[in-house]
């Protein structure tokens, strides 16, 4: 380790730094929606922690993020090492004794075919990635984000959690049971100060987007940085709501049953 009822409300006229003093951490940020949140966390004035696979990309955020006007911790790590995250929440306690914005952006496509074409080592993979990996971030830093005054978590989704498309299979699925355990994290939280939501970006134009749809046209897709401005509101201590998913291609957000 080195050193949005509507859309939600934006961040609050009186204060163009309101996360100032905040430490928050973004996973999958070396590109797209997760580099994008990254620099946008720390235009709001957060310290940034952000983790991603390639060195290179952790470079060149940083760069960004002191043009931005604030200060990162670069953590190359592969998010199915679930040790080294354990690691991290540990050197997170020690240095910060707190987690103020925990963002879950990480993930991976994994193959389009059908589901009994499926190699079983892809479907580890795709599962590894976007969901064991994820609960094992949950178990590292819940209790960091429980020792903030106001923690916030957002969990990036996608709409294909939402619908059973032909040759999808890995990638809903998983997308689905991931909105499912966040929803069962925001239960489990309720009565705390921690504040869990979950996002769905919607179409947008991101490398993983061009994997899938090669002959669609990037020019007419929403930015990834339009994505992290409407993700920036779910990590303000501002925001209360909880267990809720908020929409971007609808604008508003989208409830939930949640326990009493």
């Amino acid at each position: 380790m080195t050193d949005p009822s509507a859309r939600p409300s934006a961040t609050p006229a009186d204060s163009t730094r309101p996360l100032d003093g905040k430490v928050a951490l973004v996973t999958g940020a070396t590109r797209g929606i997760g580099f994008a949140t990254a620099v946008e966390l720390a235009r709001a004035g957060a310290h940034v922690v952000a983790v991603g696979r390639t060195e290179g990309g952790l470079e060149e955020l940083d760069d960004a993020i002191k043009a931005a006007g604030s200060s990162s911790t670069l953590v190359p790590l592969n998010l199915k090492d679930g040790d080294g995250i354990d690691r991290l929440g540990g050197a997170l306690f020690e240095r910060y004794q707190r987690l103020d914005v925990y963002v879950a952006n990480a993930g991976v496509l994994g193959p389009l075919s059908p589901l009994g074409h499926v190699l079983p080592k892809d479907w580890d993979d795709v599962v590894a990635s976007n969901l064991t990996a994820q609960w094992r971030c949950i178990r590292s830093f819940d209790p960091l984000l429980r020792l903030s005054p106001h923690g916030r978590a957002v969990i990036v989704g996608s709409g294909a959690a939402h619908k059973a498309k032909a040759y999808w299979g890995p990638y809903a699925a998983t997308k689905a049971a991931l909105e499912v355990m966040g929803r069962t994290w925001a239960a489990e939280a309720m009565k705390s100060a921690l504040r869990v939501n979950m996002f769905n970006p919607g179409p947008t134009r991101t490398r993983m987007r061009a994997k899938a749809f090669p002959g669609e046209d990037p020019d007419t897709l929403p930015t990834a940085e339009a994505a992290a401005q409407a993700i920036l509101p779910l990590c303000l201590p501002a925001l209360e709501c909880t267990g809720r998913l908020y929409d971007l291609p609808q604008g508003k957000w989208l409830d939930y049953q949640m326990p009493a």
